[in-house]
């Protein structure tokens, strides 16, 4: 008789995505502790093509394009304003979460985030639209959804959502009134 070799039973891979230098995070950390007033500067240049598409140039990366649609006279070549300022808040939002994450030691394979922002220009960006005041304008409600998952509990991965959420400098900055000038060069 000849031997029957019972086949391996079948193996789930879990892959997590690339961390963060944990380390290095522990000492931007302790620098902030240090120095809680501490600032930096973004700075970006934006340079008008025509009709409404425009190119910004940030440090020596490729320029973000921005366009506007067809309906709101664009040629929809590229995301619309309001589009990339939702972007600047997901990849802030998903940068806090890894952060927090990697701070808990927590392994996450999947982070996804989908934000949709209420926004209306019936005052046709000032000009001759509606009458509206400063409050009115821009986003009125912003929702966002995060798919995570990772080596923790969903309670765990909640905390981690909810603490990036509150440190966010994008989230906080559209939440809370800034300083704000602007001036003709």
């Amino acid at each position: 008789m000849s031997e029957v070799i019972a086949p391996d039973a079948p193996t789930t891979v879990k892959a997590y995505l690339k961390p963060i230098d944990g380390e290095g995070l522990a000492a931007f950390a302790a620098k902030g502790r240090a120095n809680p007033a501490s600032r930096g500067t973004n700075k970006v240049h934006t340079v008008m093509q025509g009709m409404y598409r425009s190119l910004s140039y940030v440090g020596d990366h490729q320029p973000v394009v921005v366009d506007e649609p067809l309906h709101l006279f664009g040629e929809n070549t590229a995301p619309a304003p309001g589009e990339i300022v939702l972007s600047g808040l997901g990849g802030c939002l998903a940068v806090g979460i890894t952060a927090v994450a990697t701070w808990k030691q927590v392994k996450l394979s999947k982070l996804e985030i989908f934000l949709e922002g209420d926004i209306g220009n019936p005052a046709a960006w000032g000009a001759g639209g509606a009458p509206k005041g400063a409050s009115e304008m821009g986003f009125q409600a912003i929702r966002v959804k995060v798919a995570l998952e990772g080596d923790a509990s969903r309670e765990v991965l909640n905390e981690i959502v909810q603490q990036a959420n509150f440190y966010s400098p994008v989230a906080n900055s559209m939440r809370n009134p800034i300083a704000f000038e602007i001036k003709l060069d």
